[in-house]
């Protein structure tokens, strides 16, 4: 039987949107060098631009740049990031709750569904919340 939680879906397809989205308001909103978003997110400036060329984080970018609220947070993040004025345990919980919240819009099921083509009538995103 196979597993795939979504968790899993938002490891490979959520966090690497979320990311691209960090990335790209940090260096449209705040005017930041990509080389200055690298050092800023722990990524090599190769995975930048891989991520600002489409190659990574692009799959699931559509999907939330329709919810204003999870955009609302990860503008809140990249603002966080450029100031640098939180701990990591605070960029972490930020991340939690924007990824919580597209979970909660019920914004993934049909890319879980897709995945694992033997779920069904599957509401575990909107009742689980991590």
């Amino acid at each position: 039987m196979k597993v795939k939680p979504p968790c899993m879906v938002v490891v490979q397809y959520v966090l690497p949107s979320i990311r691209l989205l960090i990335m790209k308001d940090l260096i449209a909103k705040h005017d930041m060098r990509k080389i200055d978003v690298s050092k800023k997110m722990q990524l090599t400036p190769a995975a930048i631009t891989q991520y600002l060329t489409g190659k990574r984080g692009a799959a699931f970018e559509m999907e939330i740049l329709r919810s204003k609220e999870t955009m609302d947070i990860i503008a809140d993040i990249a603002e966080t990031v450029a100031r640098n004025d939180t701990s990591m345990e605070k960029l972490v919980e930020k991340l939690c709750i924007a990824c919580n919240t597209i979970r909660s819009q019920g914004t993934i099921c049909q890319l879980h569904k897709e995945n694992l083509q033997t779920l069904k009538d599957c509401r575990v995103c909107r009742q689980t919340i991590c």
